[in-house]
Parts: structure tokens; C-alpha cells; sequence
């Protein structure tokens, strides 16, 4: 298989299993209200073919390879009810203790640095 076939076989690969239901998810209907999945889809893939012998033009060489990879990252839900559709998010909470500290940390040595300039 050429290189270009094999890049070609990767993309209708992965391409085929990309649909709007990987990043949408089944629709879940309780208490008068349908939650609706939503996640973040990356994938990449790559390849790589050779022919020939290094150096030696009578020596016969082959070679190829190829790989791919999908990485799937809840964002939220969408709640759909009688009286208003929303989206509610997944938060990180680790996350968002780190960026709070690590303000506060800022706030301190700025403030620290700025009144040793004085």
C-alpha cells in the first residue's frame, strides 16, 4: 500500500466514526427534561512510507506505517425543558483552585514588589 492509500485508508478511518453523535450524545429525557451530551472531538493522524535501499540500489526496501489518535473532553450538557433550553458547563474545579491561587500569589508579590519600589 502506498503512502498516499494508507493516508487516504487512515483519514475514511477515522473520518467514519466522526459523526454529529461523538460530539452530541444520546438524548436523556427524565422529569420533563431532555439533557443532551456535548464533548469536545481532536483527533490526528499521520503516516509514512518508504522504498529502496539506503546507499545500495540493488537492495530492495519497503516500508510504511501509519496511526492516528482521538481524544474526547466533556464540556457540558445541553437542558432542554418546557420553559427554556440552556447549556450548562462542566467545570474543573481543580482547575479553577489553581488559577484563584495563583492570582491571589500575584496579587501578594505585585503588591509586595511595589511597595519595596517606593
Amino acid at each position: 500500500m502506498g503512502s498516499v492509500a494508507l493516508l487516504q485508508s487512515l483519514k475514511e478511518g477515522i473520518l467514519g466514526q466522526a459523526s454529529v453523535k461523538t460530539i452530541y450524545g444520546d438524548a436523556i429525557s427524565a422529569h420533563g427534561k431532555t439533557i443532551i451530551p456535548v464533548a469536545k472531538v481532536m483527533y490526528g493522524y499521520g503516516a509514512g512510507a518508504g522504498t529502496g535501499g539506503v546507499g545500495d540500489t540493488s537492495a530492495r526496501g519497503e516500508g510504511g506505517g501509519g496511526g492516528g489518535g482521538v481524544r474526547v473532553v466533556p464540556l457540558g450538557v445541553i437542558e432542554v425543558s418546557d420553559q427554556s433550553t440552556r447549556f450548562v458547563p462542566i467545570t474543573n474545579r481543580k482547575k479553577m483552585a489553581g488559577a484563584v491561587l495563583a492570582g491571589i500569589v500575584f496579587g501578594i508579590w505585585f503588591g509586595w514588589r511595589r511597595s519595596r519600589s517606593r
